[in-house]
């Protein structure tokens, strides 16, 4: 039995690539500020590993021996949205940036949208999803039309009331929209955001559901697949790459859930596959909200977690740990911010050792082929002989 375990801490930058300034995100470092706004993470079980070797973390000290291997790496494709980093992770790298609007979908494509759903639609504007169906909810019970918005991310996002939208309603819709960004258009994501509650008090549900792009081309996901290797995906993975390349999907509605599922497919397959998993909340919770104590709070839960995957690795198993993006919550804003992420790698066979500066984040999807033992080009490079023999043998 060999296994790898990829956890992606959603956000969880650790300080800014070199091109932030192209973004405006110069300064920006998700870990290292939560840590000192907090007054310190206490974070035992990832520092051992090797968490507070990456970057100087308050409260999380490096250690003279890690029982991990540790490192950083960077983002080669253009953008800092999460479709991007995953599909990077997997692999594939993009030479440019899905679309945003800043100012809106143009003219023509919300008329193309409301004609095929056949009413109107409010907003249609970047803003915080929380605020928006405060804005306009009222309006949205009154009419039945739906709240159309975006982001600084290539989103398409579409919120409904439940008992105005049946769900069944709002995910055709979301259906259509996909169907119609294709192109210069071709959005990373639309995405459904139904809500309840009274008008002074709405609040959003855990029925939202993402559609989207395909990946244009394989993945190490697609050729484990293709070779009989399961990937299981926890969280909004399968979401993330359209389900393809995905033997299994694993919904979950938060850190923790998530934490419980990949604990759980570890004690039940025992056989070669990848488990992926995507822990959203650092991310939808308190990065875009700006919510630090949240973030400090989180991080800590998750490291409460972590001795009970690293128990349930087998002899040859391999956990990696990383992220996909920033969002640093003490920064200008409440969007992702342009950062390296964290590369933890442990299991029984793991060495200590400084894996530096990775040059893409498909250095992982290059390793997991190497690992199974499957052929896989990417530009990303194998650091699987660095940290275990299975890379020699």
């Amino acid at each position: 039995m060999k296994r790898i375990v990829i956890i992606v801490l959603d956000s969880v930058g650790v300080g800014a690539l070199p091109d932030a300034h192209l973004y405006g995100d110069e300064g920006s470092n998700t870990l290292a500020h939560v840590a000192e706004v907090a007054g310190g993470l206490h974070m035992p079980n990832a520092g051992e590993l090797g968490l507070g070797n990456i970057i100087p973390i308050q409260g999380v000290p490096s250690v003279a021996r890690p029982q991990g291997a540790w490192g950083k790496m960077a983002e080669v494709s253009k953008g800092k949205d999460t479709t991007t980093g995953h599909w990077e992770i997997a692999g594939l790298t993009l030479e440019a940036p899905f679309p945003t609007y800043p100012n809106g979908f143009p003219l023509e494509v919300i008329q193309a949208f409301e004609e095929r759903i056949g009413r109107k639609t409010l907003g249609n504007y970047p803003a915080s999803g929380t605020a928006i169906i405060e804005e306009l909810g009222e309006e949205h019970i009154k009419t039945g039309f739906p709240i159309v918005y975006t982001s600084a991310d290539s989103v398409f996002q579409i919120a409904a009331h439940e008992e105005i939208v049946s769900l069944d309603q709002l995910y055709a819709w979301c259906e259509i929209a996909r169907e119609l960004l294709q192109g210069e258009h071709a959005v990373g994501r639309v995405i459904a955001r139904p809500f309840v509650g009274e008008v002074g008090s709405l609040r959003r549900t855990a029925h939202r559901q993402d559609y989207s792009l395909p990946p244009f081309e394989p993945t190490v996901l697609d050729i484990l697949t293709k070779r009989d290797i399961p990937v299981y995906g926890v969280g909004k993975i399968s979401d993330i790459f359209a389900g393809q390349g995905i033997r299994a999907s694993f919904s979950t509605n938060s850190n923790q859930a998530a934490m419980e599922q990949v604990v759980e497919l570890m004690k039940i397959k025992n056989e070669p596959c990848l488990i992926f998993a995507n822990l959203v909340d650092f991310d939808m919770l308190w990065g875009h909200r700006n919510d630090v104590a949240g973030y400090a709070k989180g991080l800590e839960e998750f490291d409460a977690r972590l001795p009970e995957v690293l128990d349930g690795l087998g002899h040859d198993d391999l956990l990696f740990i990383v992220a996909d993006h920033g969002c640093d919550p003490t920064f200008p804003g409440t969007d992702h911010t342009r950062e390296y992420v964290p590369l933890l790698v442990a299991g029984p066979r793991v060495q200590s050792v400084d894996l530096g500066i990775r040059h893409s984040f498909a250095d992982v999807a290059k390793t997991v082929a190497e690992f199974f033992a499957v052929e896989y080009d990417t530009i990303g490079i194998s650091f699987l002989t660095e940290v275990t023999p299975l890379g020699r043998e």
